[in-house]
């Protein structure tokens, strides 16, 4: 159950019994190899990376696919979700931080040379998005990646029977014109009937300082 009172309604939906369920469906150990092959693309796109920090990694099936496919890399991780926190912990080669984006400090932290999210920006509200994409500017030293559900216009689509926690629109793209130093490199979709390595329809989006 929720433990403390966050900021909306959002995370208060993913702090509590729903993200606890949710952690649940998603122990499949299949899921770390498609994300192998999702992140060995898009790390292959960077150079000089040391340093991940993933914001909202659930319980690090990520963080796994990280860990086995760059050993030598430090993951670091931010989780709201106290359930899905114990496990993801003991996962992290770097710090593992408890709380919401909302609440995050970036001065608090170091800086890392990759920080990414993946089907986190499409449960934040709307209105919060530019903090958001502050802080995610602020925590990244070198590369920012957004792996999540696109759409070229922003659209809310029903979740599991529940209105108001999933939209999708061009995340990237507003990142892009909200800060100017930041270039795409790269960018690519991922099918969920993929015959080898079936993943959500998610894009990424790889953008660098």
């Amino acid at each position: 159950m929720t433990t403390k009172k966050y900021q909306t309604e959002q995370e208060n939906f993913w702090a509590g019994s729903f993200g606890n369920e949710y952690m649940e469906r998603n122990r499949d150990p299949l899921l770390v190899s498609s994300n192998i092959h999702l992140f060995s693309e898009i790390i292959a796109c960077t150079k000089d990376v040391h340093s991940i920090f993933e914001v909202g990694a659930n319980i690090g099936l990520n963080i796994d696919a990280l860990n086995q496919l760059c050993p030598e890399k430090t993951t670091s991780s931010l989780e709201l979700n106290t359930e899905a926190f114990s496990t993801l912990k003991n996962k992290c080669t770097g710090e593992a931080y408890q709380g919401s984006v909302l609440d995050l400090n970036p001065s608090e932290l170091p800086t890392f040379d990759f920080t990414f999210t993946k089907g986190v920006l499409i449960h934040i509200h709307p209105d919060k998005l530019p903090l958001v994409y502050e802080k995610l500017y602020q925590l990244s030293s070198k590369y920012l990646c957004i792996i999540e559900y696109y759409n070229p216009t922003p659209v809310e689509v029903e979740y599991r029977g529940f209105r108001n926690k999933l939209f999708k629109r061009d995340f990237a793209g507003e990142i892009l014109t909200a800060y100017q130093d930041l270039k795409l490199v790269n960018y690519g979709f991922k099918y969920h009937k993929d015959n080898n390595f079936p993943i959500g329809d998610v894009t990424w989006f790889l953008l660098k300082k």
